[in-house]
């Protein structure tokens, strides 16, 4: 890669980790309260870094958007925010490997995805009608099923205390939030990773 495309790789990130960060902060655009868990778009951008720009930077990108999610959490907490945060009540230092983990793959596992469908078909850019919308939907779950399970592991009782549920019952509302969040959320991310992304891949060059 020569010194022109470093260049503008690094302002690209810079660009996008910057739309993150604006994303968090401003009300309801990135993080939307739903009293229970936020819902999220942030992951969109860390989405569209990652086919983009590499599984490298989409893992910086996601260590961002994991950032975000630990300050959103322990100053404007929901019910959930102990999963996400070490300083909020009934948080613990599990608490950091949810709020960071799947969100650094959610910058990673994008790029392995698009990379897989455009290698299959010939590296033609009419696949990447396919392996964009697939590569979004791909990174939306990995965030949203790896926060709900590890959830479902590491705080099991704190789960069941928040929703006033038994804990024999703490997976049907993982599942019920998987599905309420994470499919609204991977139908964005796809519609908007071939939008984005496709522009984006063709200005690269």
């Amino acid at each position: 890669m020569n010194t022109s495309a470093k260049t503008r790789n690094l302002v690209l990130t810079a660009a996008i980790a910057a739309i993150i960060i604006l994303m968090a902060f401003v009300p309801y655009v990135g993080y939307i309260n739903l009293v229970v868990i936020k819902a999220t778009l942030i992951h969109v951008p860390v989405i569209i870094g990652s086919v983009v720009l590499g599984p490298k930077k989409g893992a910086f990108l996601g260590f961002i958007f994991g950032l975000t999610s630990l300050i959103i959490n322990t100053f404007t907490p929901s019910l959930l925010s102990f999963a996400f945060s070490p300083f909020y009540s009934g948080g613990n230092l599990w608490s950091l490997v949810i709020c960071f983990l799947p969100r650094i793959l959610a910058g990673v596992v994008p790029y392995f995805v698009y990379r897989a469908f455009m290698k299959v078909g010939g590296e033609k850019r009419a696949v990447e009608y396919i392996a964009l919308p697939v590569a979004g939907v791909a990174g939306a779950l990995v965030n949203t099923i790896l926060v709900m399970n590890l959830i479902y592991v590491c705080f099991r009782p704190q789960f069941a205390a928040a929703k006033q549920i038994a804990v024999t019952a703490v997976y049907d509302g993982i599942v019920a939030i998987m599905i309420a969040n994470g499919v609204p959320e991977a139908i964005v991310a796809a519609v908007l990773t071939l939008a984005i992304g496709k522009v984006l891949l063709h200005l690269k060059g």
